[in-house]
């Protein structure tokens, strides 16, 4: 649900916050901000008062005046200040603003680093609120403390040309001060329809970002080129782009009809007062000086007082804008917290799935269905099936990227939800199957795969050869150095650019193996489709160094290649949710159950001997 009301008492606590986080990015540059923004609130009242006393001094000469040529000295002195403070006032927004993106930056990420699991990254209501509070994060805070420093100054400018004006015509500066409530009230209403809107759009603006992105991306451009699907792709971009036009259209033509009145009568009071105080001077009850600073008091309060309206108006609409970022940055992890969270060494008796239940949703269908499975330590088990059939789901669990909706997954008879998920993933290791492709070097890519040891060469080095990596790293132009990256330079000489290397899919799955097995001597290795971009040839050797290197060591394996999987101690076969059978090898085949049909129709693809029965099945 969109934040579409928050009260006085929940905004004064966001534009708190936002405060407090300008002030801690630049204490120093913030606090010389604020005398800047006193001194232009009063330095224009000043000015207009030294000139009113300026002119009536030349009209009407007398002794007991102030010196004209002094307080032209002032007029001058004031107005070089003023014309001064707004260059500073800019180089110390510029550093304020840089120094806070870094904080809010650094605060929202780790916000979002904190999430232990991936839940989250799956909702697409979150993802639309990230997105906000990411775009809340770079603009809010500096918008708000912003919008407070122009009220301020705003207000100091009002009262004290209200002062003057009050003086002249109490009537008139009541009617100047009342005719910019209702603008108040309007453009808090509109400001609130703005982000009611956006909030609205989001999944628009998601998919206008995705539609943007297949027709820039690298790995896109093959289809899009070869199914003509450029233009396809532009009239989805276009449809998403006039709908969030039409929505933000909506929004403007309200504020149009609203301001546009109320700008008028604004001037009508102007007009108005501006005759009423000439007439006045005609008739001899007010001097030059007079009219001067009644035309300047007028001009200034209602000057001021738009620019509080405008400022309270941009303040709002960025503190309902920041409760995004307010809201994202307090979320706790999506897995449940560990109030005293229990150690555990080096696996000894292995993994238990103890009548394992899965869903994503509450009331979406159930992925897995009372999984009962021991994964002995120093035993290798590999887990087939049809797509769908929960593998994966399994390898998320076990690396506690979700919690089981029901049951238990018990580690050394520890269950994995007492353990800190940091403190259980220290000691696994996995490549999956949608593994990423890092815009780094060669080495950095594999490196990544433990910190510790991302500078260890050699390390890096040995787990290449594991991987059946490191020849072709090697021919690259600058070996473990290069770049693999088709947006990033080699280098970052902009004048001298080197363009980085792109990789096969089977060359990054590789570099993907090789990141896992970077992570040398943990107790649980994940393998899930390591091999499903190599050739025949490049998979039979990567599986025969990853048997030699799995020997002794707990390891779950995934393929649907079955031959992949032929040697593993155990194979389970999953349908539906369900272990339907489990043993080795042979003793599937002499079940001859749904690993033994499955197993047939593979081999028969590479030999031709099999029944349609087979294949249609």
């Amino acid at each position: 649900m969109a934040d579409k009301g928050p009260g006085l008492t929940a905004l004064g606590a966001r534009g708190g916050r936002a405060v407090a986080l300008t002030w801690r990015a630049g204490p120093y540059a913030a606090s010389i901000n604020l005398v800047i923004t006193v001194l232009q609130g009063l330095l224009p009242a000043v000015i207009a008062s030294l000139t009113a006393l300026l002119l009536t001094g030349i009209q009407h000469p007398e002794p007991s005046r102030p010196d004209p040529m002094l307080l032209v000295t002032g007029i001058a002195v004031a107005g070089v200040i003023l014309v001064v403070l707004p260059y500073l006032s800019t180089y110390t927004d510029a550093r304020v603003r840089r120094q806070l993106t870094l904080v809010v930056q650094d605060k929202l990420f780790a916000a979002v680093n904190r999430f232990g699991g991936m839940m989250r990254f799956e909702n697409p209501a979150f993802l639309d609120r990230l997105r906000l509070a990411q775009q809340a994060a770079m603009t809010a805070p500096d918008q708000v403390t912003g919008s407070l420093f122009q009220i301020v100054q705003g207000t100091l400018s009002v009262v004290s040309f209200l002062g003057v004006l009050i003086v002249i015509s109490p009537i008139m500066a009541a009617i100047t001060v009342v005719a910019a409530i209702p603008v108040l009230i309007v453009q808090i209403v509109i400001s609130r329809e703005r982000v009611e809107m956006m909030w609205k759009i989001s999944p628009r603006n998601r998919r206008q970002l995705f539609y943007q992105m297949l027709l820039l991306d690298l790995a896109a451009v093959k289809e899009v080129r070869l199914f003509g699907l450029g233009d396809f792709l532009l009239g989805r971009l276009r449809t998403e782009t006039a709908a969030i036009n039409i929505a933000e259209e909506k929004v403007e033509r309200r504020s149009l009809l609203f301001q546009t009145p109320l700008g008028g009568l604004s001037a009508i009071i102007a007009g108005g007062g501006l005759l009423w105080i000439v007439a006045g001077a005609v008739r001899g009850d007010f001097t030059i000086g007079d009219v001067s600073i009644f035309v300047a008091a007028v001009a200034g309060v209602q000057g001021a007082l738009s620019g509080i309206v405008s400022s309270l108006s941009q303040a709002h609409h960025a503190l309902l804008l920041f409760g995004h970022f307010v809201d994202v940055s307090d979320m706790d992890s999506d897995l449940p917290p560990v109030s005293d969270p229990k150690k555990i060494g080096s696996l000894k008796d292995g993994i238990e799935l103890s009548d394992v239940w899965f869903r994503y949703t509450d009331d979406g269908p159930w992925i897995l269905k009372g999984v009962d499975l021991t994964i002995p330590s120093g035993q290798s088990l590999a887990l087939v099936g049809l797509n769908g059939a929960g593998k994966s789901t399994m390898v998320k669990l076990l690396c506690r990227l979700y919690d089981p909706t029901k049951g238990a997954i018990r580690w050394d008879g520890v269950d994995i939800r007492e353990i800190d998920p940091a403190d259980l993933r220290t000691r696994i290791s996995a490549v999956f199957q949608d593994y990423m492709s890092y815009d780094l070097t060669a080495a950095e890519n594999i490196g990544v795969g433990d910190l510790a040891h991302i500078g260890d060469r050699e390390r890096i080095v040995e787990a290449a050869h594991k991987a059946d990596a490191h020849d072709k790293v090697t021919e690259l132009a600058h070996g473990y150095d290069t770049m693999l990256s088709r947006i990033f330079f080699q280098g970052e000489d902009n004048d001298d650019p080197e363009q980085g290397v792109s990789l096969s899919g089977g060359q990054w799955q590789r570099i993907a193996l090789a990141r896992a097995l970077m992570r040398a001597k943990r107790d649980l290795l994940i393998l899930d489709e390591p091999s499903s971009g190599l050739d025949a040839a490049a998979e039979q050797a990567v599986h025969d160094k990853l048997r030699e290197y799995r020997t002794g060591a707990t390891s779950v394996l995934i393929s649907h290649r079955l031959g992949a999987v032929r040697h593993a101690d155990r194979i389970v076969v999953l349908a539906e949710g369900r272990i339907i059978e489990s043993g080795d090898h042979d003793e599937l085949l002499r079940l001859d159950g749904e690993y033994a049909r499955l197993f047939n129709i593979q081999a028969a693809n590479y030999t031709g001997d099999f029944a349609r029965e087979d294949v249609t099945s």
